[in-house]
């Protein structure tokens, strides 16, 4: 599964951040009133973004990235370089993430001097700005399985459709829904349901791509959103989720199987209609599962 990304940039053409110092070229703002600009958003790809622009003063660069293990994000447009020079940032002794500067030039000392005096103003603001993006991310996932819920799927989905049309790719997406769940529950109690439903987790996470994601909708639904999608990326994945949870141990003792529908977004589709059609194939599939069982 996908580490989650807060900003994501697909412009092929990227703009260098130019501006080579000299002895004439004096900061403009003093570190205060940088402080005081970073102190106006919590969103990181914004701290950022105001960061770099004063950072464009004294060093030339050609991207900035930020990395926790669980956050990766970067100024917009950013592009890699031959040249990367990282900086762990941490405050009172607590680690915060490492900065890297993809070099278009090299660092002079003086400017070397600023550049971190210009992390101490970021320090503070950014540290706050990964505690409010982790109490965030709280919101968006299920406690149980730890995947994304389904207010962070409705986000996702947007956002995925938005993409595709942008890009002209295809997205696909995969429904899942357990058979029979209800009766293992009510036969073996919520504790192995839950049991059950973590190794289904896990076995969905571990047959996507990790441009892909997965979620819980609550109970036993699940969904899962395909990027640069084609018919046999999706084809492949089906297979896969299916013969990973007839491998799992638990799963195939307690004979544990899933119904998927599965479609593609069209041009033409919204949020709702899309899901709509996948839902609808899902309860297809899960009507030749009943009629299979009634016929054995």
């Amino acid at each position: 599964m996908q580490t989650l990304n807060v900003h994501e940039s697909n412009i092929s053409e990227v703009p260098r951040f130019h501006s080579l110092v000299t002895e004439k070229n004096k900061p403009t703002k003093s570190g205060l009133v940088l402080l005081e600009q970073l102190q106006t958003t919590l969103n990181i790809e914004d701290l950022l973004t105001i960061f770099a622009t004063e950072v464009s003063k004294y060093v030339n660069f050609s991207g900035i990235y930020f990395k926790t293990p669980v956050i990766s994000t970067c100024v917009s447009n950013s592009k890699p370089s031959k040249v990367e020079r990282q900086f762990k940032l941490s405050v009172d002794d607590e680690f915060i993430g490492v900065l890297s500067y993809a070099l278009m030039s090299p660092i002079s000392l003086a400017n070397f001097k600023i550049l971190n005096q210009l992390h101490q103003s970021l320090l503070y603001p950014l540290r706050n700005a990964i505690q409010y993006f982790n109490v965030t991310q709280l919101a968006r996932q299920d406690s149980l399985t730890k995947l994304g819920n389904r207010r962070y799927f409705d986000e996702q989905l947007k956002r995925s459709m938005h993409h595709a049309n942008r890009q002209q790719t295809l997205v696909g997406l995969i429904l899942c829904d357990l058979n029979n769940f209800k009766a293992l529950n009510d036969t073996f109690g919520h504790q192995l349901g839950d049991q059950v439903l973590v190794h289904v987790a896990s076995a969905l996470s571990g047959a996507i791509r990790n441009s892909d994601c997965v979620f819980r909708f609550g109970g036993d639904e699940f969904a899962l959103l395909v990027e640069n999608a084609t018919e046999n990326s999706l084809i492949i994945i089906e297979q896969r989720i299916k013969q990973a949870i007839e491998t799992d141990a638990l799963l195939h003792k307690h004979q544990v199987s899933c119904s998927l529908g599965t479609t593609f977004m069209n041009r033409a589709d919204t949020e709702h209609s899309f899901f709509e059609r996948a839902d609808q194939e899902l309860y297809r599939q899960k009507l030749n599962v009943q009629r299979n069982l009634t016929i054995v």
